[in-house]
């Protein structure tokens, strides 16, 4: 049966907050997709604060409701949709174990037959995820971002935000080919990430090439990329220019406007999205809100792909 909308006609202050104010369970019997904090930013090369950002975003996400103004879909029609809360971190300190629990968190929900949605939380988290997401199958990537990712190392760590997707493409779990990254800007010392995943066939689309194709470009371009085959969309915050999101531990001038990347993302819908996240909230840097508002967002317009995926059984 539908997830129970009722707290949705509450006034928005109301109630305790969860994301886009769905149910809180622990149980993941019935459920369709679980909607998960991961609090942790001790992968950072630069600001930290992004552990604060789960709970922030559900606080913000209390401005989101049922019905997408643009696709007219609701997640909740029929499907089972909740909050379970945070990933339990009891080795923080320790990055490599980190991966390990985030890792085994996500196993019990993938095992439960659940879709993961999450908000981070830095960019490392993606790589345990995605090991439990894709420990049968790869799967594709649609990777939004102002940074490749695909770095190897930082001061003696292979597990911090700028290398998530070198580990997954190393472990296998996302395919090259059909991995996509878009929005990447901003100058480095050495090109190690970009060419990584040129290497590794990965279509890195910098963000004066976004200008040149425009967002239907790049539409086009992740669906003929990713095709049928199940993806994974991974939004970090800082793809969007930090005047719509200041709130971030590495901000690029030069992004997407929240507008562009609300109109990128509904042109994804009928993608086979099997998982999603949005990270890289810091709301210690934030103004007003109002990178918290547009994680939020962000994190609700994924919801909707992922219930509009082709693979996901409908309850009716």
């Amino acid at each position: 049966m539908p997830t129970n909308t009722g707290a949705m006609l509450d006034p928005r202050f109301m109630g305790m907050p969860t994301f886009i104010r769905a149910p809180y369970t622990t149980d993941l019997k019935g459920l369709d997709i679980a909607m998960v904090g991961v609090p942790y930013d001790g992968g950072v090369t630069n600001r930290p604060g992004a552990r604060h950002g789960p709970r922030e975003i559900r606080n913000a996400s209390s401005m989101m409701r049922t019905l997408n103004p643009a696709t007219r879909n609701s997640p909740y029609d029929d499907l089972n949709v909740a909050d379970v809360g945070d990933v339990p971190l009891t080795e923080m300190y320790d990055p490599a174990k980190t991966v390990d629990e985030i890792a085994a968190f996500y196993e019990g929900i993938v095992a439960a037959g659940v879709r993961p949605l999450t908000a981070g939380g830095d960019h490392s988290i993606s790589y345990p995820i995605l090991k439990a997401v894709a420990a049968k199958s790869p799967v594709a990537l649609i990777h939004f971002d102002a940074h490749c990712d695909t770095w190897d190392q930082f001061q003696g760590s292979r597990f911090m935000h700028g290398a998530p997707f070198r580990r997954a493409h190393e472990d296998g779990l996302i395919v090259g080919e059909k991995t996509l990254q878009i929005g990447i800007r901003g100058s480095q010392i050495i090109p190690d990430g970009w060419d990584y995943s040129e290497g590794a066939g990965m279509k890195v689309v910098f963000m004066h090439q976004v200008e040149e194709i425009g967002i239907n470009g790049i539409i086009d371009l992740c669906r003929q990329t990713v095709g049928d085959m199940p993806g994974y969309l991974t939004f970090d915050i800082d793809g969007l220019d930090p005047v719509f999101a200041p709130g971030t531990g590495t901000p690029e001038v030069g992004g997407f406007t929240t507008r562009e990347a609300l109109a990128f993302l509904r042109g994804l819908r009928g993608l086979d999205i099997v998982g999603g996240d949005v990270v890289e909230v810091a709301p210690s840097y934030d103004s007003s809100g109002v990178t918290s508002l547009a994680g939020a967002t962000m994190m609700y317009e994924i919801l909707c792909l992922m219930a509009d995926a082709p693979s996901l059984p409908k309850n009716g």
